[in-house]
């Protein structure tokens, strides 16, 4: 485990902030959207992100950002974001704030990690968007796994011809394998802490994949 995980976990329980959460997912490879933390409409004047961005509220007692309101999609400029940033501010006037770059959409894949209460942790893939809950295609190992494992993770998805080719569609299997392998090694490491996590939806592209939205959990 190496010093960044550690300064993350010292004295922690329960839920992180999605930017600490793409903290510790960077410091296992694992990439993200470009992101930055915002307190104050000052703070927007220093962004390095371009645009279109996201803005979200930021906080570890808000999990389901969504159901409150706290997610604003496809920020186009500078002043519209100042507009939406007072009005979050009016909202959730205690809470960090996050800019997120906005990714183009790729394949949409899901990956978590849960405390199962006979096999222990466990990594689960499948494949994400509006059909997630629908088909629940998704396929579970116990931590931790190996590329044998992985690959056959993918193949047990219904929807695995959309990392393919299907249709021409450009979605990159092995960089979904070695995604999930990155995850089983940071639930592998990190075994006593995790109670849950949730990287959806995570876009995956022909040649790199992002981590888009995450949620972490620790017991």
């Amino acid at each position: 485990m190496n010093a960044a995980v550690k300064k993350l976990l010292v004295n922690r329980t329960g839920a992180f902030a999605e930017n600490e959460v793409k903290d510790l997912l960077r410091a296992y490879g694992i990439p993200t959207t470009t992101y930055q933390v915002v307190q104050t409409e000052k703070d927007l004047n220093k962004l390095t992100t371009r645009f279109p961005v996201a803005l979200k509220v930021c906080s570890p007692n808000i999990l389901h950002k969504t159901d409150v309101g706290g997610v604003r999609l496809n920020i186009q400029n500078i002043e519209e974001l100042k507009k939406t940033f007072k009005e979050f501010r009016k909202r959730f006037p205690t809470e960090n704030l996050l800019v997120d770059q906005m990714e183009e959409k790729g394949v949409e894949i899901i990956v978590g990690l849960v405390q199962d209460p006979t096999f222990g942790l466990s990594i689960m893939c499948g494949i994400g968007g509006i059909f997630t809950e629908l088909y629940k295609d998704v396929s579970f190992r116990v931590v931790p796994i190996d590329d044998y494992d992985a690959r056959q993770m993918i193949e047990e998805l219904a929807g695995k011809k959309l990392l393919e080719g299907f249709r021409g569609i450009k979605a990159s299997k092995q960089l979904v394998i070695d995604l999930v392998l990155n995850v089983s090694k940071l639930g592998e490491e990190l075994i006593d802490h995790v109670d849950q996590m949730d990287l959806n939806p995570v876009f995956v592209y022909e040649k790199r994949i992002c981590v888009v939205d995450a949620k972490l959990i620790l017991k």
